[in-house]
């Protein structure tokens, strides 16, 4: 008996190299000593949020250990000042 079909896998296309995400807290790369974050910088604590009002987790913000619990610490003072919502839009 002949085979007609192949078992083939399509091919998939090559993954681009990931390269690795900056520290948004690192000044000139050097983490400034000793770290501390604004609660008051909306900027930046806006930029570490995601639309819904959650904190975003270090894997997509790049941050480092000790910069995401102090990013967490000043967007949690940010929300119980009522500076920050503690929801999106």
């Amino acid at each position: 008996m002949a085979k007609f079909t192949q078992n083939r896998q399509p091919r998939r296309a090559k993954a681009k190299p990931k390269t690795p995400k900056k520290d948004p807290i690192l000044i000139d790369g050097n983490r400034p000593h000793p770290l501390h974050i604004d609660y008051k910088d909306l900027e930046l604590l806006s930029k570490l949020t995601n639309r819904h009002g959650r904190i975003v987790g270090r894997r997509k913000s790049g941050c480092g250990a000790v910069s995401q619990h102090a990013v967490s610490q000043a967007i949690k003072r940010a929300r119980f000042m009522a500076l920050m919502p503690y929801t999106g839009d």
